[in-house]
């Protein structure tokens, strides 16, 4: 069974394409590529977040206070109809990243978000999530917002499962056919040959990263996927009032 619960430490890095190159063959001596990245380069996520109509979530997210919380639905690739997904809360406390994710089909997910009753419940759910994304759902009245996906390289730690490192690039992102099933095209996110590097740790990062991280400048950024997409929508949005004033 896939892990469901994830308490740990995120930390996030902008890379151009040569410090990526540089870097990940570094990571390579003491980490190695998750199971499907073995086979595989990338991998495909996509995401679609839930916020309220006068997107109250993202707004508090970007005030940068000391607890905030999303809700996302997640699948691998362009998923079918039928397939499932990952529905799972973010919440970030005080710097430490809690995820609590279960196991539903997308119908089910779309038609939970949307009503706020719990699914009748399935031996491949977390029911204790369940509960706790409907106490979510009654506090927010909430609807999809923004689809959001990517390819993903992810490193582990060859001693220790605690230290992971993900690499995303190609991120983009859509506002319209808001369910995952209705493929992976959007808007480029940020520009070509970038890549989002997080390290994401249950404790303090080990002395040999620490000090690789700094032989290579790397600075800690704060980049929020769904943030960065809402500004840019808001964004677009100001210029297409201010061109509408002088049409």
């Amino acid at each position: 069974m896939a892990i469901e619960v994830f308490n740990r430490y995120e930390n996030k890095y902008l890379l151009d394409d040569a410090a990526y190159r540089r870097l990940y063959d570094e990571l390579l001596e003491y980490m190695e590529p998750d199971e499907y990245n073995k086979q595989h380069e990338f991998y495909s996520i996509s995401n679609l977040y839930f916020d309220t109509k006068d997107d109250a979530l993202i707004r508090n997210s970007l005030a940068k206070p000391k607890y905030k919380e999303k809700l996302r639905l997640r699948a691998y690739g362009v998923p079918d109809p039928n397939a499932k997904g990952y529905l799972e809360i973010k919440k970030k406390v005080f710097g430490l990243v809690n995820k609590r994710r279960t196991s539903l089909g997308l119908q089910e997910a779309y038609d939970f978000v949307r009503t706020g009753i719990e699914p009748e419940y399935k031996d491949y759910m977390n029911r204790q999530v369940l509960h706790e994304i409907a106490y979510f759902l009654q506090r927010y009245q909430l609807e999809p917002k923004v689809y959001l996906a990517y390819e993903r390289k992810a490193l582990f730690c060859k001693t220790s499962r605690d230290l992971r490192i993900t690499f995303d690039t190609h991120i983009r992102s859509r506002r319209y056919d808001l369910k995952l099933e209705q493929g992976d095209h959007g808007e480029s996110l940020v520009e070509n040959g970038l890549w989002l590097m997080e390290v994401k740790a249950e404790k303090t990062v080990p002395v040999w990263l620490a000090k690789m991280l700094s032989e290579h400048q790397m600075f800690r950024t704060s980049f929020s996927k769904y943030g960065n997409e809402y500004k840019k929508m808001l964004k677009s949005r100001d210029l297409e009032k201010e061109r509408m004033r002088y049409a």
